[in-house]
């Protein structure tokens, strides 16, 4: 044999067994694979996002007009309840105050007068019944005329109507007594409206009015809220929302504090969704309120919906022809890759799916795809595992 024949018979050995080598690899080697294990007590957890809002919100101002002398709360104070937070000008409404005391003063002084008529009165009446029954008697023993006797008589009922008249004096007195009364509480009742009290322990959140200000009714002075009812309202995909309900425990997360999770529970679901963003609104109450929340910050939330007690989890990357709660993936059975169609159920945020059925027990379900995955082909795990 020549050189050169020698030369080219080893190149076409060398291909021949490039190419049996190529394919015993790509056909005949196991394939290295990765395998998703059972997990215990996994968290089916719902995402949403939201801001920092106070449930109780107050805008409050003076229930009358006048001008502010006195305001002793600020943005960011914390307020208790039925503390004085501002007041109004109340010189002219002292003043009719005042006048209603006096009001009172004399109408009680006209009730005194008026009950000393009355006894006035009731004592010239006695007095001239007893004239006129005195005159009735001589007329019928002929000892008087009977004019002087009608005149006895009339005396008489005009003492009773003046005893009358009287008596109606001191109801009338009475009567302005009460309406006196009446009148002072109406007046003091106003002058109370010229301070400004906190309805409830309560933080300031905004102050739209300084000293001197011409105040109208009912303009708002300052902004309270309610701190003990700070909690995140945030925007759930209705698609995702149905399984929530009142009470779950959720965990928060703050955009200035994106590595703190803080526990929480669902305090309300809102009947009316977005029906732009077809989102419905869910209120998570902190377990407990951080001390430096800011109002309106933007914050996560992450609501529990169940725990699966033994899920088998594959990431969606690894299932394919994916719809309808469907789908198909790779299992190793008997050290051999197979083709399986499996259903699926929940959906957990780190993409991976909830296999429920299609793979029987004890089957290894390929968490990865790669190249060369074939029917039939051999497999083993990654590291050189035996599956």
């Amino acid at each position: 044999m020549t050189r050169k024949r020698f030369f080219i018979l080893a190149i076409v050995l060398a291909v021949i067994g490039g190419v049996g080598l190529g394919a015993w690899t790509l056909f005949l080697s196991p394939v290295s694979v990765q395998a998703s294990q059972v997990e215990r007590d996994v968290p089916v957890d719902v995402f949403g996002l939201g801001t920092v809002e106070a449930r109780v919100t107050s805008k409050v101002g003076f229930k009358v007009s006048g001008v502010l002398v006195d305001l002793r709360a600020d943005v960011g104070d914390r307020v208790t309840k039925t503390s004085v937070i501002a007041r109004l000008d109340d010189r002219e409404q002292s003043a009719r105050v005042a006048r209603t005391k006096a009001a009172i003063a004399q109408a009680e002084a006209n009730v005194q007068r008026a009950t000393a008529s009355v006894e006035k009165a009731r004592a010239n009446y006695t007095n001239a019944k007893s004239i006129s029954e005195r005159r009735q008697r001589l007329v019928q023993a002929n000892a008087t005329s009977i004019e002087a006797a009608e005149t006895a008589q009339a005396v008489q009922d005009a003492a009773l109507g003046d005893f009358n008249l009287a008596s109606s004096d001191v109801q009338v007195a009475r009567a302005s007594i009460n309406d006196a009364q009446a009148q002072q509480l109406q007046e003091a009742a106003t002058l109370d409206f010229h301070t400004l009290t906190s309805p409830y322990d309560a933080m300031v959140i905004a102050r739209t009015k300084e000293l001197g200000s011409a105040l109208g009714a009912g303009e708002p002075v300052l902004t309270l809220i309610d701190p003990a009812t700070v909690w995140v309202l945030a925007y759930i995909d209705e698609s995702k929302a149905g399984e929530i309900r009142v009470g779950e425990p959720a965990e928060i997360v703050l955009r200035s504090q994106p590595g703190r999770r803080i526990a929480g529970k669902v305090a309300r679901i809102e009947p009316e969704s977005d029906r732009v963003n077809e989102e419905r609104r869910v209120a998570v109450a902190f377990g407990q309120i951080p001390p430096d929340f800011n109002l309106g910050e933007q914050a996560e939330v992450y609501i529990t919906t169940m725990r699966l007690a033994q899920p088998l989890l594959v990431p969606e990357a690894a299932i394919t022809g994916l719809g309808k709660n469907q789908g198909t993936v790779w299992t190793v059975e008997d050290g051999r890759l197979q083709q399986r169609s499996v259903t699926l159920g929940h959906r957990l945020l780190d993409g991976r799916f909830e296999i429920t059925g299609g793979v029987p027990d004890g089957t290894l379900v390929v968490s990865a795809l790669r190249s060369g995955l074939r029917a039939g082909r051999s497999a083993k795990l990654a590291g050189g595992k035996a599956p």
